[in-house]
């Protein structure tokens, strides 16, 4: 019998999974616009509540990327010291990274969900805000899939939702409820992410 290990290596998009680990620093080597494309292409194709697609994806290089690491560097000393320095690392990456994309959310599922679900408004409301930010984050998951099977790093910077609605204002977007910023390069050093718990720890299981 193969054991559920072994699995993994013998199939592409496990093994992708397996191997996905935050990569914060990267070479000096360009990303082609063609695997950009194919990251963003990867991360439209996630699942959204009622195939909405309600996410827009921003790609940052060069001076507009180090705009943004410099504005999370100003912002860093508004915070407690683990924060700060958890910022500080964060625009270290951004500004290293040859490209940087970020995911948000637009807002027209909760605007139209909300309007068309003959339930309390405040209640759809919450509803389709939850589903908006489950959507987002799926399609995070893919980039993040998707630069691993293709050679790249990434790094999911989730310490960037303290400043969410600067982050928002810096690009343009309207306040929303999802926002993420994901550096995007060649790892300059090759390495593991950290050991997972056993999924046995994880799991209940009923009837």
């Amino acid at each position: 019998m193969i054991s559920t290990d072994s699995v993994f290596s013998l199939n592409d998009t496990l093994q992708t999974i397996k191997d996905r680990h935050s990569v914060r620093s990267f070479m000096k080597r360009e990303v082609s616009d063609s695997l950009i494309t194919i990251l963003l292409k990867a991360a439209n194709e996630a699942p959204s509540a009622h195939n909405q697609q309600s996410w827009r994806f921003i790609v940052m290089r060069n001076e507009k990327k180090q705009e943004l690491a410099h504005l999370v560097t100003s912002k860093s000393g508004d915070f407690p010291r683990p924060a700060s320095a958890l910022l500080r690392m964060a625009a270290k990456s951004i500004s290293g990274a040859p490209v940087v994309i970020a995911i948000v959310n637009t807002g027209d599922l909760i605007t139209h969900g909300t309007q068309l679900f003959k339930v309390n408004r405040e209640m759809a409301h919450d509803f389709f805000r939850t589903m908006e930010i489950q959507s987002s984050a799926a399609a995070v998951q893919n980039v993040l899939l998707a630069a691993t099977s293709l050679g790249l790093g990434a790094v999911w910077l989730g310490i960037l939702f303290l400043m969410k609605d600067d982050v928002l204002q810096f690009l343009g977007e309207p306040k929303g409820e999802f926002m993420a910023v994901v550096p995007v390069g060649y790892a300059a050093q090759s390495g593991t992410g950290p050991q997972k718990q056993p999924v046995e720890m994880k799991v209940r299981y009923l009837g």
